[in-house]
């Protein structure tokens, strides 16, 4: 079994290395044609589309070569303009805002050639088709490799990619290093995003974009990952349903659905996406989407103010934030697949809750804001690019929560710094939507963990691999419930307990909240305290 084991980790690696490799290589040649649709949305310029005729239209550059001409010629454009006694201001090209997404990726996508371009399913075979079929081999091999069913953690903190070592730090940067490119640097993403081309067309007669990739990535990795979970968790049926659950949602509710309805030339949606996760839901060119969509749309804006007012506060009073983050939500689905080899990472220091509670509360208050000041200039029908307040718009607003929260923290630390701050990281530090659900799970809930102290031995599984920090055996030794914002119920701690200490339950609210002081003989007149009771 090892052997085969083995076998399967080589090749799922012949995939990865592949997959990676491509985004070094591949060609490019811009066509008249290419050009020309590119530059009638994007230049005004005459300077720039006759400079770049001369320079990139017809030639055969790299992707790093063809990205920094434009951006070389764009700057010339742009000198040029400014030089002349009036400037025409409408034929700037805004590079510091216009980005690579906004501005390179779209001709260089258009202008892709080489082996993978006239090569697209087959490069999908040898990238994602090897990778899947090697990490499957591979984690199926340990139904047998494990033993008897029970959670194996053997080795975790002494194997390198486990315990912040090399390999830790390779998967770091590398998690890193292609969050950073999907968000912001698409055009080298090209050959990897031609890879799911065909798939992209069969659902919804698109060419692929760096966020179809990213999708079916995701959906791809949790797959894979969640074989692991079935085999390392069978003996407990919450965990083989949770996962199986979430994993259902992300790929129906997130990817399936959404693709599909762009096919009917429906407003791509997930419908599992409550705001202020979603925190474009609210946004000008959103709602007008939505409305001028017809009768579908008006169901979907209709559909997202319930979900986020009524039926999330609902549903957390009931089974608290883990109905979401542990069951639906794609990011604490990717958490608790790709996630769970890192979850004992997450740090449980008291100062990590101080940061804690002050950042997710402050995302949520950004987010809040966010919304409010965009609201207001919706039906005040004022343009969202024209100064509110204080020298800022509403557009200013929204571009910055997009690029701190929505691109840095929920993507580029949240997933990238799994190897060395644990699994959790949007989701303890960042998420507004569980801070929201946080809230309302703390104080107006029917859910917590109880503990049965006499049972407990302190061998500390439970806090080890809580992925959200909280120090679970603090609450276990003095038979205390867990009542905590920050848990998302996923049972984990409960699952490793040798004893059966921990229980995850629903029950009235009365006595939920059960504080056991811990007593010092020093403290206290002890026999005072026995005539009392």
């Amino acid at each position: 079994m090892k052997v085969i084991k083995n076998i399967g980790l080589i090749i799922c690696f012949i995939g990865f290395a592949i997959f990676t490799a491509s985004i070094f290589t591949g060609t490019n040649k811009v066509s008249e044609e290419a050009f020309n649709n590119w530059a009638s949305q994007k230049v005004k310029s005459e300077f720039f589309i006759e400079k770049a005729k001369k320079e990139i239209v017809g030639k055969e550059l790299s992707t790093y070569e063809l990205s920094n001409k434009i951006i070389q010629i764009a700057e010339a454009s742009n000198e040029y303009h400014k030089s002349q006694q009036e400037i025409a201001w409408d034929k700037i090209i805004w590079i510091k805002y216009k980005t690579s997404k906004d501005f390179v990726y779209p001709l260089v996508r258009a202008s892709a050639t080489g082996w993978v371009a006239n090569n697209q399913g087959l490069f999908f075979w040898l990238t994602f088709g090897l990778a899947i079929f090697g990490g499957t081999i591979a984690f199926l091999t340990d139904y047998k490799l494990l033993g008897p069913a029970g959670i194996k953690n053997n080795g975790i903190f002494q194997h390198s990619a486990t315990n912040r070592g090399a390999l830790g730090m390779l998967a770091f940067v590398y998690f890193v290093g292609f969050y950073v490119l999907l968000y912001f640097f698409p055009n080298y993403l090209i050959n990897p995003i031609l890879s799911v081309n065909q798939i992209s067309k069969g659902l919804s007669g698109n060419e692929s974009s760096q966020w179809f990739l990213y999708g079916f990535m995701y959906c791809a990795v949790m797959t894979v990952f969640a074989i692991r979970m079935f085999i390392k968790y069978r003996h407990n049926n919450y965990q083989l349903v949770r996962t199986g659950v979430v994993l259902f949602f992300q790929i129906a509710f997130a990817f399936l659905i959404p693709e599909i309805l762009v096919a009917f030339n429906k407003p791509w949606f997930d419908f599992k996406n409550a705001w202020p996760l979603n925190y474009t839901f609210f946004f000008d060119y959103n709602i007008n989407n939505l409305i001028d969509s017809g009768n579908l749309g008006i169901f979907m804006l209709v559909w997202g103010i319930i979900l986020t007012l009524i039926i999330v506060p609902v549903m957390v009073y009931f089974y608290g934030k883990r109905w979401y983050c542990s069951w639906v939500c794609g990011c604490g689905g990717l958490a608790e697949t790709l996630g769970d080899p890192y979850r004992q990472l997450s740090s449980k220091s008291l100062f990590s809750w101080k940061i804690e509670r002050w950042l997710i509360h402050g995302v949520l208050v950004f987010a809040i804001a966010m919304t409010a000041l965009t609201l207001y200039t919706y039906f005040a029908e004022i343009e969202s690019w024209k100064e509110v307040a204080l020298g800022f718009s509403a557009y200013d607003i929204q571009s910055t929560y997009g690029f701190l929260i929505g691109s840095i923290f929920s993507g580029v630390i949240g997933t990238g710094f799994y190897p060395i701050l644990g699994n959790r990281v949007w989701c303890r530090f960042g998420c507004p939507l569980a801070a929201y659900m946080g809230l309302i799970q703390r104080f107006k809930s029917r859910f917590r963990i109880t503990t049965n102290g006499g049972q407990c031995i302190s061998c500390g599984n439970c806090s080890t691999y809580c992925e959200q920090g909280i120090d679970v055996r603090a609450y276990a030794q003095k038979g205390e419930n867990i009542v905590r914002a920050s848990c998302v119920g996923c049972g984990v701690c409960s699952a490793v307990c040798p004893r059966g200490v921990l229980k995850l339950e629903n029950g009235p609210e009365e006595g939920r909240i059960n504080p056991t002081e811990v007593l010092l003989g020093n403290d206290v007149d002890l026999l005072k305290l026995m005539n009392e009771k």
